[in-house]
């Protein structure tokens, strides 16, 4: 195998700067779990303003952060509507189930064209029989429609929707940096949307571990409860929070970058049939491979032998990520090689 030129496995696998680094290393930190960690307060301080909320928990992944999130929304036994290919049900082990006792129904995957009116029609009120739906997730952006950003008017119909029927409306926005980004929308406008949220730190911008929880002071403080109930109580974790605050304040703007490389790889893979470049908004870019010569993990083969590599979703599916570890030369060989593989 060559040696590896650029990775497009996922935005997880960056490494934190020499700045970044730094930061960690200087960090003041205390015990967290007393709540005297200075650094973390300031992360979670930050991160609750950032989106227009009362307070904000760190959880040590997007998985704890979410599983929590749902737990206090959803009562065991009854309801979470959510998206067919959303990551609290397709990507989190079966945690909404086995550690909450949730019941998940869905609607179909759509990505940025989700019809509210779908969702409304889905809910379910208290019954005999039928089990009441307490909760509606949505992802922004979301992982497996290909980064796709959900439209501010269909989320502005959901939080009318939750309203009337008095249902919690949760947002796994482990990449919502990039809707931000990609819609010029704030994030304070997305939080004013949402009860709670889920934010992710290692999914583009660089940090090396990390999410946080967001809502009222209420809910974050029986969230720290879960959070100890699932192992997730921790001591000195400022270093980890200083790494975020590093992130937060130095690497969301560069997240336009990884959006232009990412139109740059679907521009180049376009004329192959896999992938239509109008639809990638932000750093995700899956190819669809139905109708080429080869399959998904015969195109990662391929792919590795040239350096590059890529996800294999499904047998025919295939997603490239940017993100800021990457380099322009890396791109410029991406762009050269992955059109050749798909040539018949």
């Amino acid at each position: 195998m060559a040696d590896v030129v650029v990775d497009f496995r996922s935005d997880t696998l960056t490494r934190p700067s020499p700045a970044m680094r730094e930061a960690m290393a200087a960090a003041e930190v205390g015990d967290d779990v007393f709540d005297e960690d200075p650094t973390l307060h300031e992360l979670q301080e930050y991160v609750a303003g950032l989106f227009g909320h009362e307070a904000a928990l760190f959880a040590p992944s997007g998985t704890m952060a979410n599983q929590i999130a749902l737990q206090l929304a959803v009562p065991r036994g009854e309801e979470l509507l959510c998206d067919a290919a959303a990551h609290v049900v397709t990507d989190e082990i079966g945690a909404a189930a086995a550690l909450g006792g949730v019941s998940t129904r869905t609607w179909p995957s759509v990505g940025a064209d989700l019809d509210p009116a779908v969702v409304a029609d889905m809910i379910r009120p208290e019954g005999f029989v039928a089990v009441a739906t307490r909760a509606i997730a949505v992802e922004q952006t979301h992982n497996r429609q290909g980064g796709a950003v959900l439209p501010l008017a269909a989320l502005r119909a959901l939080r009318t929707i939750a309203d009337d029927a008095g249902v919690h409306l949760h947002c796994d926005g482990a990449r919502i940096w990039h809707a931000h980004v990609a819609d010029g929308v704030p994030l304070a406008t997305y939080g004013r949307l949402f009860d709670s949220l889920s934010v992710c730190l290692s999914k583009g911008l660089g940090a090396p571990v990390g999410s946080l929880i967001v809502g009222s002071a209420q809910r974050i403080a029986a969230a720290r409860k879960l959070r100890k109930r699932m192992g997730g109580g921790m001591r000195q974790a400022g270093i980890l929070a200083a790494a975020g605050l590093y992130a937060l304040r130095n690497n969301i703007a560069r997240l336009a970058e990884d959006h232009d490389r990412a139109r740059r790889l679907a521009e180049a893979l376009a004329p192959s049939g896999v992938v239509d470049p109008a639809r990638i908004r932000t750093n995700i870019v899956p190819l669809d491979l139905t109708g080429a010569p080869v399959d998904g993990p015969a195109f990662a083969t391929a792919a590795r032998e040239h350096g590059i590599l890529v996800s294999v979703l499904g047998l025919r599916l295939v997603r490239l990520v940017t993100h800021l570890d990457q380099t322009e030369d890396g791109i410029d060989h991406a762009v050269k090689v992955l059109p050749m593989l798909l040539s018949s």
